[in-house]
Parts: structure tokens; C-alpha cells; sequence
């Protein structure tokens, strides 16, 4: 046990390394090339050059939080779902809580008239909505998915593939109906974000999600062990005195809010939730309270360097970073599938 607790520890520090190389690259490279020595002058406040403070502070910087909240926020998501349901081919994005709660922010846009990428929200009220309307539409997707992925009191894993399938290309289609409708300028912002972008975080953002991506992780964290039992069948479970179902639905709230918070400032990015716990079960095991902590700074790192690559790969232009991710995870996917099945 000591020998794992130091090999989780050592791997955390060479992720943290690997985080803090990519957002030196991230932060330094773009556009408008900053040296190191300009960075830090400039955060530590001995710069006057005002475009190293724009640059930086209202650009670079939010970004690369943002996606290492939103990358920590979709892999825990991720942890839970392959845990509870015992599918190394789970993932919101898959399962199509991504799309559930993509589709009730999108009606938030729809309705109040809120252009989420264009990050013109000044009212502090709409923003935390924001995420309050994605824990529903997420809260709905999953429901429908695990009421039809039981069969027999049972959670069949075909089942809740080709439903969650189902389920993403319904609201899916639900989105885009309701974007269409939309205005010129706004379906353009709606269909940016609806592909997974961070190009346009700003503070107002990092503050909105951060309190839900911290209580849920720590919580997450907490139950971890549970986890683990659920590797052992619910029977056994049972037999042990754990509530199962009850235990089974404070996860899942806890995996939505996740997913929720996530996507209601960067748009549906997928396959986060797939790759980092797989990455980190090879590298620590099967114990869910490694997993869970390097699993987090696996989606941190994978998604600034993701988004690091769709920032500079056809400058002046930028590709989403939803897609970037895509390129990777299908066929990370499809790996596993055929490893899945042999």
C-alpha cells in the first residue's frame, strides 16, 4: 500500500508537471509570442505594457484555467459513470448527458436571448442560471437513459450504450432545431460553443463553475471507496449494508451537476470523461481514490494541451477544441471497443 501511495504521488507530481509545461506553452505561444521573463513581470505586477495585461490576464490566462477546471470537471464525470455502471465504454458525451444538458443551455440562449460565446453576460444572476439549466437538461438525460438501460431490476450495458446513443442524437437534433431558429449572429455564437470552445473564457466564467467543480470533486473524492465496492456486483453490496440505489443516485446527481457545469461554459466536449480514467487506471490501478486524483489532472492536462493545439495548428484560425479532442478520442474509442470485445 505505501509502495501505491508513492506511486500515486510521484505520477501526480509528473502530471502537475506536465499541466504546468503545457500552460507555459499555452501562455507564451500564440499570435502574439510573450517570453517567460514578460509573463511573469506581468503577473507579478512589474509590467506597464498594457498589451502583455490584455493579452494575458483577459485571454491566455482564463483560458487555461478554464479548461483545466472544465477537463478535471468532465473526467471525474467520467470516474463515476464507468464506476457505478462497471462500462469502461462509459462517458457523459457518449451516454449523451452532454447533449441533455447542451440542449437546456441552448434554450436558455433561445429564450433569454443570451449569447453565451460571445461572453456578453453582464448580469451575474443569468450566469449562474447558466448552469442550473444544464443540471436539468443533463438530470432529464440521464434519467430517460438508465430508466430504459434497466432490464429485469438490472443495468444492461448494451442497453445503456444504444440508449445513450439514442438520447445524445435526439437532443442533439433538439439543439440545433432551436439554434436554427435563432438569429444569424447568435446561431453562428450557439454553434461555436455547441461544438466545444473555451477561446472566449473570462473570469466571470472561472468563478461561475469553480464552486461546483470543487464541492463535487471533493464529495466525489469522499465516495470514491464506493467505487470500488460497485466492482464487486450490487449483490455483494447489498450484503455488506451499502444502500446501493441510494448511494447509485447521489453519484449520478453529483456526475450531472459535474457535466452541467461544464458544459455551460465550454460547449460539448467529449471523450474527456472516457480517456482520463482509462490513462490513469494503467497507471495507478484499479483503487478509485487514485483514480479519482489522477484522472483529474489527466483532464486537466489533455485539455489545455487540446486546446493549445486547436489554438496554433491553423493560426491565424483557431479549431475548437471539442474537435481537437474528437480527433483523439475516436479512435481511443474505437480502441477500446475491439478491446472491449476481445
Amino acid at each position: 500500500m505505501r509502495h501505491k501511495k508513492l506511486t500515486t504521488s510521484l505520477i501526480a507530481v509528473l502530471l502537475l508537471g506536465c499541466i504546468a509545461l503545457a500552460s507555459y506553452i499555452h501562455i507564451t505561444n500564440g499570435v502574439f509570442d510573450i517570453s517567460v521573463k514578460d509573463v511573469l513581470k506581468t503577473i507579478l505586477g512589474f509590467e506597464d505594457d498594457e498589451r502583455f495585461k490584455l493579452v494575458i490576464f483577459e485571454f491566455r490566462l482564463p483560458r487555461i484555467i478554464i479548461a483545466a477546471i472544465v477537463g478535471v470537471g468532465l473526467a471525474l464525470a467520467g470516474v463515476v459513470l464507468q464506476g457505478i455502471t462497471r462500462n469502461p465504454l462509459a462517458d457523459p458525451g457518449i451516454l449523451g448527458i452532454n447533449a441533455g444538458a447542451g440542449t437546456a443551455i441552448v434554450l436558455f440562449m433561445f429564450f433569454f436571448q443570451i449569447q453565451v460565446v460571445q461572453a456578453d453576460i453582464q448580469n451575474w444572476l443569468a450566469v449562474m442560471m447558466m448552469p442550473i439549466f444544464g443540471f436539468v437538461g443533463g438530470g432529464l438525460a440521464a434519467a430517460i437513459i438508465f430508466s430504459f438501460a434497466y432490464k429485469q431490476k438490472r443495468l444492461d450495458m448494451q442497453r445503456l450504450i444504444l440508449t445513450g446513443i439514442a438520447i445524445n442524437s435526439g437532443f442533439s437534433a433538439l439543439s440545433l432545431f432551436f439554434s436554427l431558429k435563432m438569429n444569424a449572429s447568435d446561431f453562428e455564437a450557439a454553434a461555436v460553443w455547441m461544438n466545444g470552445s473555451i477561446y472566449n473564457a473570462d473570469w466571470m466564467f472561472i468563478w461561475t463553475i469553480l464552486p461546483w467543480v470543487v464541492i463535487l470533486a471533493i464529495y466525489i473524492f469522499y465516495k470514491a471507496h464506493l467505487l470500488d465496492y460497485f466492482q464487486l456486483g450490487e449483490e455483494n453490496m447489498i450484503s455488506l449494508g451499502i444502500k446501493t440505489e441510494s448511494e447509485k443516485r447521489k453519484l449520478m446527481i453529483a456526475s450531472v451537476g459535474l457535466v452541467s457545469a461544464c458544459v455551460s461554459v465550454s460547449g460539448s466536449i467529449g471523450f474527456i470523461g472516457l480517456m482520463a480514467p482509462h490513462i490513469a487506471k494503467q497507471l495507478v490501478g484499479n483503487h478509485h481514490r487514485s483514480v479519482v486524483i489522477i484522472s483529474a489532472l489527466m483532464g486537466a492536462f489533455l485539455l489545455i494541451f487540446a486546446d493549445f493545439i486547436g489554438k496554433t495548428v491553423f493560426a491565424p484560425l483557431e479549431l475548437s477544441v471539442g474537435i481537437v479532442v474528437s480527433i483523439i478520442g475516436i479512435p481511443y474509442f474505437l480502441y477500446l471497443l475491439i478491446k472491449t470485445k476481445a
